[in-house]
């Protein structure tokens, strides 16, 4: 929960990290450096902890962290990774599957609503929101119940724009991209705009953007495969629009309304040339026309009603009703899975699927934060979720995965005690109630048309968590925690593969939530110019998910996971203008594939991120000039599959911000010394389709922007 008031307008937004050195002639306005908050309320926390001052591990990534790497590059996945060392290398595709978070998978959610889709796992809930329409994003490392199921590894919520200003303010910029050999086909582009203002008590925001990415090409200047199945963002079209509108009762009371409509289309120009993994030769793209149908994209959108009351007879309250619409298209063709000799000669009837995916949901807290003389902080409420999902194979008008609905009640209590200044005492419990809802259905023709008798399995799960923060001097602290998660085994492709008749949903299908401790101890030390956050972490699912096909039908089968792991944080700031920084995560995972409850096999590429060194000179040269240099380090790790075995590589990326007198321009570099690689994910992770998916990653890239505020 985040404290609430009526914001207090400023004289100018944060400034965008961007800089041409042809302008460094010109005059610019001085403009006053940016000051570091000492305590940021996280809304990802429902009772409203302070980062770094928790028994959790939390990162909130500010706008001007945002600004600076999006000079760089706009893959939001590629913006995660280089500011958490242990979040898998982005895929640079429009799937994330396999970009883990501790091993794990996160929960996404935009102002606390979900994006995740449990029930029919798409793999695209990364990609919901334009980062131009993001104000900050708030990280809990590894597993959480707080907001309900999905955050096995972690939360990553990006909160949205605020207004700022009581006057009318506007923002303009525009982005171009594309690699330094000057392809043509390789461009792409983006405007963003922005407008906002209050006036009697009343507050609005309205942004948009649009962005066009042009083909990828590697260090060699070939250019890189597209994934015409999965989806993909180069050679696609995206658009976000954002609007809010809000009204302050008085200084404590508001209500605020939020809509946001992201899309991200593919524009079908590329088709995939498979490589040999084996031999070492990536995919790559040819111009041409995929097979028909409409080309893979993400449409979504999320709406939110939320009152707050900041002063509720001396108690927090904060109310929010919220749904989401989710649209997640695919690439088609004449796959054996969608054959039918009904519709078409066996081989010849070409598909596609889309799942689809709908949200309604409730969420109420309430917080006391000064009882027993302000040493006692209590937090209750409770959420309600009804998800409805699909999957359409909709060029025939036939559902793959029948309609499923998911309802779920979750009552939950948090208290923060702190007995004596030093010592920060955190614990608490969430009540899980859930139902899942099948009704008779039938399987497509290649799953044999078989009829199966609808079903409601339930279950019932409490989740716990426990911490302790021990300010231990001035400048060091310690903590400590144990918290829970859940997720739910993939239900459509359970249901979707069932191909034997007499079967019922209540016979086979385990609802069990897959519950992941997490475990951690770490360290913060600020002293001086030198400040440092380290923490070892170890997260174990007695009851993973593992699907196995059985006589034809899929079937869960839980094992044990144990992932385990290491995460340090540390900077030194040279003087008001120079800052240097270091980030290191060294992970392994292990899971157990043979059911005698021991972990026996290495976990892939798919399911657990590199070992990662990470380093970065920020420096301000002047009040107009800025400069950021970062690199990343991926060690090599093998696999007890050698040919998963992933060879380590090495990237630079630099940017630099030139302040005009009316407005910012900027250059960024992407793999700036042009390495020639390929992609952490197209190495080590297991795939029956890999020559496919061997893809190399993006050689040295050019960005040039340039932004104003008005």
């Amino acid at each position: 929960m985040l404290r609430i008031s009526r914001p207090t307008p400023t004289n100018r937004l944060p400034a965008v990290t961007a800089l041409v050195g042809a302008m460094l002639a010109l005059p610019a306005a001085a403009e006053p450096r940016p000051t570091e908050l000492d305590s940021v309320t996280v809304s990802a926390t429902r009772s409203g902890g302070v980062a770094g001052e928790t028994a959790q591990k939390i990162t909130v990534i500010s706008r001007e962290q945002i600004e600076r790497q999006l000079a760089i590059s706009s893959d939001q996945a590629q913006v995660l990774s280089n500011l958490l060392p242990s979040y898998s290398p982005s895929r640079q595709k429009l799937s994330n599957a396999g970009e883990t978070f501790r091993g794990r998978n996160p929960l996404f959610m935009i102002d606390g609503i979900p994006q995740s889709n449990p029930l029919r796992d798409s793999s695209r809930d990364g990609y919901t929101i334009d980062l131009s329409m993001v104000e900050r994003i708030e990280i809990i490392h590894g597993a959480s119940a707080e907001h309900g199921l999905g955050a096995t590894g972690g939360i990553i919520n990006f909160v949205t724009r605020r207004t700022r200003s009581e006057t009318l303010r506007q923002h303009a910029g525009i982005r171009f991209t594309g690699p330094t050999d000057s392809v043509s086909d390789g461009l792409g582009y983006k405007l963003d705009y922005r407008v906002e203002g209050m006036k009697d008590g009343w507050e609005f925001l309205a942004g948009a953007s649009y962005q066009t990415h042009g083909l990828f090409y590697d260090g060699k200047g070939q250019p890189i495969g597209v994934d015409n199945t999965q989806g993909d963002i180069m050679d696609s079209v995206s658009h976000d629009i954002l609007l809010k509108l809000g009204y302050w009762f008085d200084d404590d009371q508001n209500l605020a309304f939020s809509l946001n409509r992201f899309m991200l289309k593919g524009n079908n120009d590329y088709t995939n040339v498979p490589g040999d993994a084996d031999a070492g030769i990536p995919a790559t793209s040819r111009r041409g026309t995929p097979p028909a149908g409409k080309a893979p994209q993400n449409e979504v959108t999320t709406a939110s009603l939320a009152y707050k009351h900041g002063n509720l007879a001396g108690s927090e309250l904060a109310v929010q009703l919220y749904s989401q619409r989710f649209r997640a298209r695919f690439g088609g063709g004449t796959f054996a899975t969608f054959q039918d000799a009904s519709l078409a000669p066996v081989g010849t009837l070409f598909d596609q699927s889309q799942n689809e995916s709908d949200k309604l949901g409730a969420k109420f807290t309430l917080s006391r934060h000064d009882l027993f003389s302000n040493r006692l902080t209590l937090t209750g409420g409770f959420d309600m979720l009804q998800d409805t999902t699909r999957q359409m194979l909709i060029a025939t008008d036939r559902e793959w995965v029948p309609e499923t609905q998911f309802r779920n009640f979750a009552p939950f209590l948090q208290a923060e005690l702190r007995p004596i200044e030093q010592l920060k005492l955190q614990a608490g419990v969430r009540r899980e109630y859930a139902k899942l809802q099948v009704d008779t259905f039938r399987t497509v023709a290649t799953a044999n048309g078989v009829t199966v008798a609808g079903g409601e399995p339930s279950f019932q799960e409490t989740l716990f968590n426990a911490g302790v923060v021990v300010q231990a001097t001035d400048w060091a602290q310690v903590f400590a925690n144990y918290s829970e998660g859940f997720g739910m085994p993939d239900v459509g492709r359970v249901l979707r593969g069932i191909n034997q008749p007499g079967l019922r949903v209540d016979d086979f299908l385990d609802l069990q939530p897959i519950v992941t401790d997490n475990r951690e101890i770490g360290v913060r030390l600020a002293h001086g110019p030198f400040d440092l956050e380290a923490s070892y972490f170890e997260s174990d699912a007695d009851l993973g998910s593992r699907l196995q096909n059985v006589g034809g039908v899929y079937q869960v089968r839980r094992e044990r996971t144990e992932i385990s792991g290491v995460e340090a944080s540390a900077g030194w700031r040279l003087n008001d203008d120079h800052r240097l920084s270091a980030g290191y995560a060294r992970l392994t995972g292990r899971s157990d594939t043979d059911g005698d409850g021991k972990v026996d096999t290495d976990l892939d590429g798919a399911n657990i991120s590199p070992n990662r060194l990470t380093l970065g000179w920020q420096a301000r040269w002047s009040d107009r000039l800025d400069t950021l240099v970062q690199a990343n380090h991926f060690f090599d790790r093998s696999f007890d599959k050698a040919s998963l075995d992933f060879d380590g590589y090495s990237l630079l990326d630099a940017s630099v911000t030139y302040r005009l007198s009316e407005g910012q321009v900027s250059v960024g570099v992407e793999n700036l010394l042009n390495e020639d690689y390929v992609t952490y994910y197209g190495q080590s992770a297991d795939s029956t389709t890999r020559d496919e998916r061997y893809f190399k990653g993006r050689g040295r890239t050019l960005a040039i922007g340039y932004r104003v505020d008005f």
